[in-house]
């Protein structure tokens, strides 16, 4: 348009001048369109250019442009979420979104109908007159997983209902029942509740935590500081498999195998579920570091080791352990003061600090003050040492060789391992 005005311009202009003039006006303006002719083409070429972009723009969101991507969405997604197969046909739908923001949330939505929480009452004296009431003494998570006959069971920490004189557990929906205990494990912290049937529509199935590995995605739900806050989801990875930790419980100081998450795990939270990308249970949340400037730092029982303790909790309402007959305090927390005679050199054991009259140990002439060093020729570091070689490679019937410093004095005691059930 700027050009046909321009003519118009000029021929208004030649009408009234000289013709020589207006001969060496026609060679300049021959001269002049000479550029416009490339200004032309750059004209067209700008256009190609910006309906080259326009097309871009448009075919993202075309059927056509859909159909060429799909393939390399669907290779991306098996990448990620393939485990241990190499055909495509294996993969289902849930499989192929693994990780992404949705497939989370279903997997959540769920999961979070099969947590409940967890009440510990426990019997307190009236200050008016005396007489003992329940009172709420803390709360925690648990998980329902299994249903036999009329019955619902839920797993959760011994911790959070130690010492209950009753304890009741509120549902997804709001409601709340009663529970019984089926049985509990201190040195596990793991216990078994047993509620009605109806209240168990909805069950975590229990993964395989031994194909778990370092960086995958895990995701805890509980009631972190009480049921105000119930089913709270947290999301991280697994930070370490096979983690050992001293733990100190009412049956004394034991070493628990955990994974090591950087899921928020806070008080309230034990007993809940720690989930992998499946929506399976492979871990109990339990622990957690709570030093100042410590963050991400919690642990969870694994299905492998707390499935067994539980499945027996159902059986026979208890764990059977073999069993000494002794109470235990560590060689390195007792003066050496009140160790008359043992020599120098002995620097790791138990100290035997009492004894069950009925059991083993008093049988073969174990007594108070003893030093056991070693079991079965292995070294004994402290009393979670010993509980693991005697809980891993022992069994009730066996015959042990302790190792055992009185005073000055090294002597080898033999016995045989009774059952803790025994003792009850």
């Amino acid at each position: 348009m700027f050009e046909h005005n321009n003519q118009n311009e000029e021929m208004t202009h030649i009408e009234d001048k000289p013709k020589e003039v207006i001969n060496e006006e026609k060679q300049r303006s021959a001269q002049q369109k000479k550029p416009l002719k490339g200004k032309g083409f750059l004209s067209t070429v700008s256009a190609g250019i910006i309906g080259s972009m326009l097309t871009l723009a448009v075919l993202p969101h075309t059927d056509y442009y859909e159909d060429l991507a799909q393939p390399k969405v669907e290779q991306s997604a098996v990448s990620s979420a393939q485990t241990g197969s190499s055909s495509n046909s294996d993969i289902t739908p849930t499989q192929v979104s693994a990780g992404t923001g949705g497939d989370v949330a279903s997997i959540v939505e769920d999961a979070s109908q099969s947590i409940v929480g967890v009440v510990n009452y426990q019997q307190q004296g009236s200050r008016f007159n005396g007489a003992a009431q329940d009172a709420a003494a803390g709360t925690g998570s648990g998980v329902l997983f299994k249903k036999e006959g009329n019955n619902a069971y839920i797993i959760t920490n011994n911790h959070v209902i130690e010492g209950a004189s009753k304890i009741e557990v509120s549902l997804y929906d709001g409601e709340k029942t009663e529970a019984e205990l089926i049985g509990a494990d201190p040195l596990t912290d793991l216990a078994v509740l047993k509620v009605d049937d109806k209240y168990a529509d909805n069950l975590l199935e229990v993964g395989d935590s031994s194909a778990l590995r370092a960086g995958e995605q895990v995701i805890a739900i509980g009631n972190p500081l009480g049921l105000d806050l119930s089913r709270t989801v947290t999301q991280g990875i697994v930070s370490a498999v096979d983690r050992t930790i001293s733990v100190d419980t009412s049956a004394g100081e034991t070493e628990l195998n955990v994974i090591q998450t950087d899921a928020a795990i806070n008080p309230g939270n034990s007993g809940g579920a720690l989930l992998n990308s499946k929506g399976e249970l492979i871990g109990i949340n339990s622990l957690k570091i709570s030093n100042s400037g410590v963050e991400g730092l919690g642990f969870a029982i694994p299905s492998k080791d707390f499935m067994p303790i539980v499945n027996e909790i159902i059986e026979t309402g208890k764990v059977e352990r073999p069993y000494i007959g002794i109470g235990m305090t560590n060689l390195a927390e007792v003066p050496r003061s009140y160790l008359r005679g043992l020599p120098d050199k002995v620097e790791s054991g138990v100290v035997v600090a009492s004894i069950d009259n009925t059991s083993a140990a008093a049988e073969a002439g174990i007594k108070e003050g003893d030093v056991i060093t070693e079991l079965n020729g292995k070294p004994v570091e402290n009393a979670a040492d010993l509980r693991r070689q005697l809980y891993s490679d022992l069994k009730v019937g066996d015959k042990i060789e302790l190792t055992v410093f009185r005073g000055s004095e090294e002597e080898t005691i033999s016995l045989t391992l009774t059952s803790n059930a025994m003792v009850n």
